[in-house]
Formats: structure tokens, C-alpha cells, sequence
């Protein structure tokens, strides 16, 4: 990788973009025997609890806890049977882990465990370091934590980590679903990075350069790394990890989720939460992301098919009555949200118009549905897995309304404009 990541934290960037970036993790370790150093990394704590779930606590709990020793005051391990959720439940129970003098808070696991730790240690002003189990989501280094609170995925801004271990002895052994799904979520970036300068070219939305290029960069370099990540060489899986902790990084660098998170995301956002809602199973996040981006490719070329842009956008009402039946009870959320961006009150066909060949020329310079199922092909993702969990409607679904679930413009929006009028609800 051309830039180390180490080169991107604990001290102020002053960028070309005319911003200055500021990342404030303070260590992070990606190599063989990682965990060696976790009492030297740890040692201005005295009391420490520990987090994990009952899938990552026998990964390396138990060299966790020898190596902290006396200092690891508590220890938590999340029980369950299928998925932990970052819900209400799960935070009450991290949370009532805690005593007056816990100084330090260690995830031990991936995505939700990062993601509950962090806004745990964000809410009670605590500091907070994680040890990766798997390469499987590139949350670690970012300061978002992705919560489910009243049933909708919201994402809190919160801080980084203050340091990030990653044994690549843990990482090589991690299954290879978790494996493929950072794999998945790098590949989305191919989709996030259009749809950043997409909003810039129709919203004037800002958009550092130098972070696009990086993040751009990092894509392509794992695009390639593939074969070897099937084979899981230390070497692939580091670079992985490595990638996934830098998109985090400009995630904080940034101050927005854009170089990291577009219409992909918010498709993989829809799929966990519609799963939630109704009690039916999901891919791991970076797995959707990966067969989402395919998604948002097809929609990317059927927009660019159009020479001239022909609008035909549901009916409110026909919006509402689908809102209804895809999200149920959380449907009013959905209006709050949706009110609150303004999104539907404001004329995009109008800006479409004036931009037309611009955008077809953008959207046409994204990778297209053929080479991204090619990329995801590469590292053993089953082509029709995605509608045989899903199904065509579901799919369709969130094709038209997934974009609601964020206060985010993404290619979703001119597709709904220009297609949503043929959706039917049968």
C-alpha cells in the first residue's frame, strides 16, 4: 500500500483540498503476534473492561485476559444464538459492565462489537481500543458507531478508537465469509466514490480530492489482491486489513461517511434492516455491500441508456402505502426522517436536467454490473446467492426505497425520479 497508515493519524494533514484533517487514533498494529504487544499499548490502564460476543470471546479472549492480567477488572461476553444486534438491549448490557473506575473499554471482535464499544465509550467519556477477529468491515478506524435504536439503523458520530490491534495470526483464521465480506466492502467503494462526486456535480458537495484518489487507490490495490486473499497469504490478509482500517481513517479525516458509504451502502443499510423488521436472514454487511454495489451498477447503466431524461416518480400516496408495508411500524420514522432531509420537497429534475450529459458521463465511468460481478467473482462470491436469500421484490424494493433509511443523496435518488413510476406493489 503507497501510504501507511500510520501516516494518517495522531497529527494534524494540512490538505490541498484547503481543510486540515485530524485523525486522533493513536497506535494501530497489523502484524503476526499483535496481541504480544497489548500490554505495553495498554499501559496507563488500571481497570479494564472487556467486550466480545460468544463467537469472538474463544477466538482470543483468553490471551486477552493473560495478557492484561490484574488490569482487566471485568470482562463481557454478548450471548446469543444468532447475530448480536448494537440495539438498546445490547447497549444497557455493556453499559451496566461498567464501574466507577473502568478506564478503558477493549472490544475484542468486528462491526457490531466495534460499533457498540465505541458508542458506549463515546457516552461515558471513556477511552476505547478494539482487537480485529476478522477483516470483514471497514468501521474499525472511523468514528461512526452504527447503532439499531428503535428498530432503524442510525449512525452516531462519535471518536475513533484510541489504538487498533490486529493479529494477523487471528485474522488468517477468520472464516472466509468474513473474509470475502472486507473484500465486498472494499469493492463498494468503486459505487460510494461515483456517488460522492455525483452529490458534488449536482449539490456542490464537498469533496477533497486527495482522499478520493487515496481511497480510489486502496480499491484498486485489493481489487487485485484477490487470489491471494482466497488463498489466505498473511500478506493479502494484512493488505486487507490494512485498507479497511485506512477507508475508516478518511472516514474520520473527512468528517463524512462519503468516501466509504453511497447507494451500496444504503442498500445493505435496507437489507439488514427489512431482515431485523421482519425475523428474516441477512448477508454480513460487507457481503451485502459487495452485492449491492452490482445493484447500483445496473442502475447506473440504465440511467445512462437515456438520452434525454424522462421522469416518472410515484405519487406520494403510492410512496406512503409502500413505506407502510416495507417498514411497517417504523414507517413513521421513515416520514420523520425523510421531512427532516427535505429531500422529496426539493426539485431535482430541474438540476437533471442541467447536468445531464455530465452525469451520464460520471455514472458511465464507474466499473460496470459485468466486472464488478467479475471482481466479486474472484474471491468466491456466489452470483445468484443474492436473490435467492432476497428475492426479485425485496430487491426491487430496495432499489426504489432504500434510499429513505439516510439523509444521503446517491445515484438512488435520480433512479427513483426517473423509474419508481413503473414499481407496482404486487
Amino acid at each position: 500500500m503507497s501510504v501507511q497508515v500510520s501516516e494518517l493519524i495522531n497529527s494534524p494533514i494540512r490538505c490541498g483540498c484547503g481543510k486540515t484533517h485530524f485523525c486522533g487514533i493513536r497506535s494501530i498494529v497489523v502484524e503476526p503476534g499483535a496481541l504480544k504487544r497489548l500490554p505495553s499499548l495498554v499501559s496507563g490502564y488500571r481497570h479494564i473492561l472487556a467486550a466480545a460476543d460468544n463467537n469472538t470471546w474463544p477466538l482470543c479472549g483468553g490471551r486477552v485476559s493473560a495478557l492484561l492480567g490484574a488490569r482487566l477488572e471485568k470482562r463481557l461476553i454478548f450471548q446469543r444464538e444468532g447475530m448480536l444486534v448494537p440495539n438498546e438491549e445490547a447497549i444497557r448490557e455493556l453499559e451496566d459492565a461498567l464501574t466507577p473506575q473502568t478506564d478503558l473499554i477493549i472490544g475484542i471482535g468486528s462491526g457490531v462489537i466495534n460499533d457498540l464499544c465505541k458508542y458506549v465509550s463515546f457516552q461515558h467519556g471513556l477511552d476505547y481500543a478494539v482487537i480485529a477477529t476478522a477483516p470483514s468491515m471497514d468501521g474499525y478506524a472511523s468514528s461512526g458507531a452504527a447503532m439499531i435504536i428503535r428498530g432503524m439503523k442510525v449512525t452516531y458520530t462519535t471518536r475513533p478508537p484510541r489504538m487498533i490491534i490486529a493479529d494477523t495470526d487471528v485474522l488468517c483464521a477468520a472464516p472466509m465469509d468474513m473474509i470475502r465480506s472486507g473484500y465486498g466492502d472494499i469493492i463498494g467503494k468503486y459505487s460510494s466514490l461515483n456517488d460522492w462526486q455525483l452529490s458534488r456535480l449536482i449539490n456542490s458537495e464537498y469533496l477533497c480530492p486527495e482522499i478520493y484518489k487515496l481511497v480510489m487507490d486502496t480499491t484498486d490495490e485489493i481489487r487485485s489482491s484477490a487470489p491471494r486473499l482466497v488463498r489466505r497469504e498473511p500478506e493479502a490478509v494484512a493488505q486487507l486489513t490494512n485498507a479497511l482500517i485506512l477507508i475508516g481513517i478518511t472516514l474520520s479525516l473527512v468528517g463524512t461517511t462519503r468516501p466509504g458509504s453511497g447507494s451500496e451502502h444504503h442498500l445493505s443499510h435496507y437489507f439488514e434492516i427489512t431482515g431485523l423488521i421482519r425475523g428474516e436472514p441477512h448477508f454480513l454487511h460487507g457481503t451485502d455491500v459487495g452485492y449491492s454495489t452490482v445493484v447500483t451498477a445496473r442502475m447506473r447503466r440504465r440511467i445512462t441508456a437515456l438520452s434525454v431524461p424522462e421522469f416518472r416518480p410515484l405519487t406520494e400516496a403510492r410512496r406512503e402505502a409502500a413505506w407502510d408495508r416495507i417498514y411497517g411500524r417504523y414507517a413513521d420514522g421513515i416520514r420523520s426522517l425523510q421531512r427532516h432531509a427535505g429531500f422529496y420537497e426539493t426539485d431535482w429534475q430541474q438540476r437533471y436536467r442541467m447536468h445531464w450529459d455530465e452525469i451520464r458521463a460520471l455514472l458511465q465511468s464507474c466499473p460496470s454490473p459485468e466486472q464488478t460481478e467479475q471482481m466479486l467473482a474472484d474471491v468466491g462470491f456466489e452470483k445468484d446467492a443474492f436473490v435467492r436469500l432476497y428475492g426479485e421484490r425485496k430487491i426491487r424494493d430496495g432499489m426504489f426505497f432504500g434510499k429513505d433509511l439516510k439523509e444521503r443523496f446517491s445515484v438512488l435518488w435520480p433512479y427513483y425520479e426517473l423509474f419508481s413510476g413503473e414499481w407496482n406493489d404486487a
